[in-house]
């Protein structure tokens, strides 16, 4: 069963307080999402680290419940 947007937020903020999260459905599907994760706790990481944040906040889900995401990170301006 797919995983539904606000889960996702929710999931990410969890793991990652500060932030500013935006879920978009790339298909209509329920399975398919881009997400934008804005982090003051982000500066000075490498993107790979920050990425590697986001995974660790959706706890292993990635390619099971959630099929797809394409992950954009990003320090506030």
């Amino acid at each position: 069963m797919p995983m539904a947007a606000d889960e996702i937020e929710t999931l990410i903020k969890a793991g990652i307080p500060d932030a500013i999260v935006e879920i978009t459905d790339l298909a209509g599907d329920g399975d398919h999402y881009s997400a934008r994760v804005v982090s003051e706790s982000f500066r000075g990481q490498t993107r790979v680290k920050q990425q590697q944040r986001v995974y660790e906040a959706l706890g292993g889900r990635m390619g099971g419940v959630l099929h797809a995401l394409q992950l954009k990170t990003a320090v506030p301006e």
